[in-house]
């Protein structure tokens, strides 16, 4: 049974490279539809993994709150009107929430970033003490600035491991001092290195100021949110709290609606999730489309084969090849056309991952991978299985009389 095998696996393999064009030609929608499906998998895998650190740097027990939400149909108009977060919401917060574990007024702008002859453009943040209680980051050198520090407008930041890089190297960055917009500015710490946000823009790359320096030097440009933690086990009673602690803040009455938004990681899930869901929906469609295409073209080319051949089969059953035998080459043939076009596709696909590695942290899964081998051998059986079908019953008589 075995030399069986690897005879027919012989005499399909010199079939296939006696005809290289059509065998190429023929499975080129295999190549196709299995260099899909592992690019989607790829594509998605590299997803899911840059999403999960982006969203750990998120947090799941933060809650942001400003004017706009991450993901609305709104007009722009409406949102626009929508009046200011304000640094006097922190205290009012702490006050009245009892699920607010630390509250941080976050001021975001661009500024430029020089040191001696290095300079830079990146985001600068305005905060206050508690700011690293609500991101899962830690200073990797020195320390964060304190709440006296804060108070009396302190020129210090914390820089990003990306900063740190481009303007020290090796050299310890403690105590050495930058110009933010012209300004100095003692670092005194170095944040951790946390890499792309969703693979697209570096979290590295930016400055922490004391919430007081800030307001003094730069709050004439730039925007507003409030950070606020909450315990993780009580995520919707925080929310509903912190909405009415906000409502009453701002004054609305209770016929109207809510003139602020809280933002959360779950929002960026449900976008995710669609996000995948178009992606995945696009490459089945491609690989269906391709193995039903690439599966039709080698139904036709084996039944050529039959054509070609059919004195061979003569001959082969006259000297005693039975009707499987001669079934399981033909079969053996179109499987091998279609073995080796998943193989193709396959080291494709692997050359293409090394690239998208560079955007999103992937590898080639290695489940996918058989799994896109075994499915193109399937396609090779189901195509190849009715002309082989048709080989077998040929009438050996008619066969040898066959011009």
């Amino acid at each position: 049974m075995i030399s069986l095998f690897i005879e027919n696996f012989k005499i399909s393999l010199s079939a296939v490279f006696a005809n290289k064009m059509r065998s190429i030609l023929t499975a080129l929608g295999i190549v196709i539809g299995v260099l899909s499906v592992t690019l989607m998998g790829t594509l998605i895998s590299g997803l899911d993994r840059s999403f999960e650190v982006s969203m750990s740097w998120l947090g799941k027990d933060i809650l942001y709150i400003s004017r706009y939400e991450w993901f609305s149909d709104m007009e722009w108009w409406e949102v626009k009107n929508r009046p200011q977060m304000r640094p006097e919401y922190v205290n009012k917060i702490r006050q009245r929430s009892k699920y607010a574990l630390a509250v941080a007024p976050v001021m975001q702008r661009g500024a430029s970033l020089s040191y001696k002859d290095k300079e830079t453009q990146t985001e600068i943040f305005g905060t206050n003490e508690e700011y690293m209680e609500t991101i899962s980051t830690d200073i990797t050198k020195g320390r964060f600035f304190t709440r006296n520090e804060d108070r009396v407008g302190s020129r210090v930041t914390v820089i990003g491991d990306e900063i740190k890089e481009a303007f020290f190297g090796d050299q310890d960055a403690i105590g050495q001092y930058i110009k933010i917009d012209n300004i100095k500015f003692r670092v005194i710490g170095v944040l951790e290195k946390q890499g792309k946000f969703l693979g697209l823009f570096s979290v590295d790359k930016q400055a922490i100021l004391p919430f007081g320096a800030y307001k003094r030097i730069f709050s004439k440009r730039g925007w507003m949110r409030l950070s606020v933690k909450v315990p993780e086990n009580k995520l919707d009673e925080s929310i509903d709290e912190i909405s009415s602690v906000m409502r009453h803040i701002r004054g609305l009455k209770p016929s109207q609606e809510n003139d602020f938004a809280i933002n959360q990681t779950k929002i960026f899930e449900k976008q995710y999730n669609a996000l995948k869901i178009a992606i995945g929906g696009t490459g089945i469609f491609i690989t269906l489309l391709s193995l039903i295409v690439g599966g039709i073209g080698i139904m036709n080319i084996m039944f050529v084969s039959v054509k070609e051949r059919t004195r061979e089969i003569g001959v082969r059953k006259a000297i005693g090849a039975t009707k499987k035998m001669i079934m399981g080459q033909f079969l053996m043939e179109a499987v091998t056309i279609c073995l080796i076009a998943g193989l193709i596709g396959l080291g494709f696909a692997y050359i293409i991952s090394i690239y998208i590695n560079k955007i999103f942290p992937s590898t080639l899964p290695l489940g996918l991978s058989i799994s896109a081998v075994l499915l193109s051998i399937i396609v090779g059986v189901i195509s190849g299985f009715i002309p082989s079908y048709r080989a077998a019953n040929l009438d050996p008589i008619d066969s040898l009389r066959y011009e």
